[in-house]
């Protein structure tokens, strides 16, 4: 069952970008260096924080301004609750946010470092139980949508699915294969308008070692010529490369350069403000819509948490508007 009771019809008129992904409960370590194996070390600060690349891109977007909506799963259990209220407190739609008896909310294990740098592990609970028949309920809203955001951390048959449905729709179609996988269908690129991964994602995917803008541009030929239109790397700090189809030359977009404090959630930033501009900024060019959303995810790498990191459009210069 939907787990809001929202009315139906008004929302689905509006919704311009539906997200088809994950809700993950942050737990969050900050500690001055991360442990070695076997080694416990004390940490200065915990919180709980919301994250999943599907909440994430999905929350960033609507702080720009966007219309959304989360196709996704939590359990029926406190962090679920807590998890629908924060979405409806940024705005977005519940209206296909399911709850479930059978498995717990998706939960995430952070440690941050002094440097902002992070690792993770996550255990995707209920979001991996996200089927057919919720994206059937759910197909007013992904196949009217501008802007549709598929990652894989809901199983990749769902993800691959709510793609199909949208592309079939013409719907604007932005996949992020994260985290990714070694064995990724090829169905996955030729359904992809932009196909948009980070430096590691595109290592595991096409099996070259990314270690410069050059790399990735190699890299991105390859994710190009498996049948995306669009191909974008993200490169942290070195911002991104992209190609397409119609310019298969790799061009790299460099960001500003700033202090981290917390990289986490970085990447789901920049995917939250593509989908945004992609949805509501359509006549812009392609490379400018990636200078702002470098702009807007570097915003977010310079405070701590995740979603607590993302900017709103009222905090933001009104030039990128």
């Amino acid at each position: 069952m939907a787990a809001s009771g929202e009315p139906t019809g008004q929302w689905q008129e509006e919704v311009a970008v539906a997200v088809v992904g994950s809700c993950m409960t942050d737990l969050v370590s900050l500690t001055s260096r991360l442990p070695n194996t076997g080694e416990t070390i004390h940490g200065h600060k915990f919180f709980i924080g919301f994250g999943g690349k599907g909440a994430n891109q999905c929350v960033q977007a609507a702080r720009l301004g966007a219309k959304t909506s989360l196709v996704c799963k939590v359990g029926k259990d406190s962090f679920g609750n807590d998890y629908i209220e924060n979405l409806k407190q940024n705005g977005i739609s519940t209206e296909f946010t399911y709850q479930t008896e059978d498995a717990a909310t998706g939960a995430a294990s952070i440690i941050v470092n002094n440097e902002g740098q992070n690792i993770i592990v996550i255990v995707a609970g209920a979001n991996l139980l996200l089927n057919t028949e919720d994206l059937k309920e759910a197909a007013s809203v992904i196949s009217r949508a501008k802007v549709m955001i598929c990652q894989l951390e809901i199983t990749p048959a769902t993800s691959l699915e709510a793609l199909t449905m949208a592309h079939s729709n013409g719907v604007k179609t932005l996949f992020n294969p994260a985290p990714a996988i070694t064995d990724l269908d090829p169905q996955f690129y030729t359904l992809s308008d932009v196909f948009c991964c980070n430096e590691s994602e595109a290592e595991i995917l096409t099996g070259l070692v990314v270690d410069s803008t050059e790399d990735a541009g190699k890299a991105a030929l390859i994710l190009l010529q498996r049948g995306c239109q669009v191909v974008v790397i993200t490169l942290g700090a070195a911002g991104c490369v992209t190609l397409s189809q119609k310019e298969p030359v790799p061009k790299h977009i460099p960001t500003e350069t700033v202090k981290a404090v917390d990289t986490t959630g970085a990447g789901d930033s920049f995917v939250g403000a593509l989908a945004f501009y992609l949805a509501y900024y359509p006549n812009l060019s392609f490379e400018e819509m990636l200078k702002r959303s470098n702009f807007i995810a570097s915003v977010s790498v310079q405070a701590a948490g995740t979603q607590s990191s993302y900017p709103c459009k009222k905090d933001l210069p009104p030039t990128l508007f």
